[in-house]
């Protein structure tokens, strides 16, 4: 019989149990299409089977049509292991929730809640209220109001504060951050006008006071980011800034983004980083910054400062388009419960990593060369290197850490990390002098031996080699 008279009818396959079952999760019609397109690629010389019997192929052309059909309803979201090193990866997600964070989330995802309902009235209330009272005890702020990420932040605030009037910014703080997000674009959105003062590398107080008028609304200072500008330069100290904005009656703003909250004594990879609660001791009427960097909780952006001007800037109608969702609040809300008892802040992932002892991250990757051992024709080394925290903030730090390069004979540092990439679950590393690297700081103790398996497995020579 020849191969394609050899493949069953349609009708035929669709008898098939995999494909009987499919029908009930994806639909006969998708079903049907998905059962013709394996048909197809088998004729088109595709097929793996061994021989040309209906029922080989038949079992052939089922296992294809219904992994298809699984693939198109897969998740495209996925848990990947992060060995690069940087600890707030925005490609990657950013911070990882804490164990109780995610306990929270999960009640709260299970049923409903009183998001907007006044247990003690009896009557319809603010979500803006939950996190608040965390906020304001960690941050030592009046009043506090979460919204879904901190451009969001920044963009209400100055609406509320500065529509229709003037924003004195410093030239050297009109940044744009990953994603293309432009200090100058929030402001045009928020319909405040921009005033720039200063050079690039220097601006003086001087240059504050000279640029106030009748139409300012505001001066706005913003976090530098990821980038620092070093050599001949000059920037107010804050507490200069917020006399200037005190003695014109103006509010000042900051745009802190990273979210440390600031700690006694600082962390040493966090020394030279402005805190939340530094910005609103040295005068910062307002401080807005993200829920999922330093403060290692969900993507939320935070305003905190004085109650007045909190409270317009909850009052605004664009509060509502950006609002944070119960599941963003339940994970906040847990997070901070954590930084507010000292001895719990190490089961925060991002706080953990920031301050592993390097012994600690050195065991780590031995464990993992332990791991490697005996596998696919692997050369495995332990190093020293540094990680960083990545997100745009502390870009000058570099915490020491413990790496393993890997190479293999069957293929280059390019090819290995694609593989690893494609692995499950997915690994993203570094390349580094044609070597694969992987920072074992950004490596859980619980995916170490995963992360073994997907690296045995991508350094394996293909079948075909």
């Amino acid at each position: 019989m020849s191969p394609r008279r050899a493949i069953p009818s349609i009708d035929r396959l669709l008898e098939r149990p995999a494909l009987v079952a499919a029908i009930i999760r994806h639909g006969r019609e998708a079903v049907t299409d998905a059962t013709r397109r394996a048909a197809d690629a088998w004729r088109a010389g595709a097929s793996a089977a061994p021989d040309e019997t209906s029922d080989r192929i038949g079992a052939w052309i089922e296992a294809r049509a219904a992994a298809e059909l699984d693939a198109r309803i897969a998740p495209s979201l996925r848990a990947v292991i992060n060995a690069t090193g940087v600890v707030i990866h925005t490609n990657l997600g950013r911070a990882p929730l804490a164990a109780e964070a995610i306990a929270h989330v999960g009640r709260i995802a299970a049923g409903y809640t009183n998001l907007e309902y006044d247990l003690d009235a009896g009557a319809r209330g603010r979500r803006q209220i939950h996190g608040e009272r965390l906020l304001c005890r960690l941050t030592g702020a009046e009043a506090a109001l979460v919204v879904n990420n901190n451009a969001a932040a920044a963009l209400v605030t100055l609406a509320a504060l500065a529509a229709g009037r003037e924003v004195i910014v410093s030239r050297g703080e009109l940044v744009e951050i990953g994603g293309g997000f432009r200090v100058p674009d929030i402001l045009a959105q928020s319909g405040a006008t921009l005033r720039e003062v200063g050079t690039t590398n220097r601006t003086r107080s001087a240059d504050y006071a000279a640029a106030i008028s009748d139409r300012t609304a505001l001066i706005l200072r913003v976090h530098p980011s990821n980038f620092r500008i070093e050599g001949f330069t000059e920037r107010p100290d804050l507490a200069d800034l917020a006399a200037i904005a005190h003695r014109f009656h103006l509010p000042l703003v900051e745009d802190l983004g990273s979210g440390w909250i600031g700690l006694e004594p600082p962390l040493p990879s966090l020394a030279h980083e402005s805190s939340v609660v530094d910005s609103l001791q040295a005068g910062s009427d307002i401080v807005t910054f993200s829920g999922d960097k330093l403060l290692g909780g969900p993507q939320t952006g935070i305003v905190v400062g004085r109650r007045d001007l909190v409270s317009a800037i909850g009052r605004h109608p664009l509060v509502r388009a950006v609002r944070a969702d119960k599941l963003a609040y339940a994970a906040l809300e847990a997070t901070l419960a954590l930084w507010a008892k000292s001895p719990s802040r190490g089961a925060i992932p991002v706080f953990d990593m920031l301050t592993a002892p390097v012994a600690v991250v050195a065991a780590r990757a031995a464990r993992l060369i332990d791991y490697l051992k005996g596998g696919a024709a692997l050369t495995c080394r332990l190093e020293r290197g540094a990680s960083t925290p990545g997100g745009g903030s502390a870009p000058e730090a570099a915490i020491p850490t413990a790496l393993v390069t890997v190479t293999t004979p069957h293929h280059s540092a390019a090819a290995l990390h694609e593989r690893l990439r494609q692995a499950t679950p997915p690994v993203v590393a570094r390349i580094s002098d044609d070597h694969v690297v992987l920072d074992l700081r950004t490596v859980r103790d619980a995916d170490v031996e995963a992360l073994a398996l997907a690296v045995r497995s991508a350094a394996a020579a293909r079948s075909e080699d």
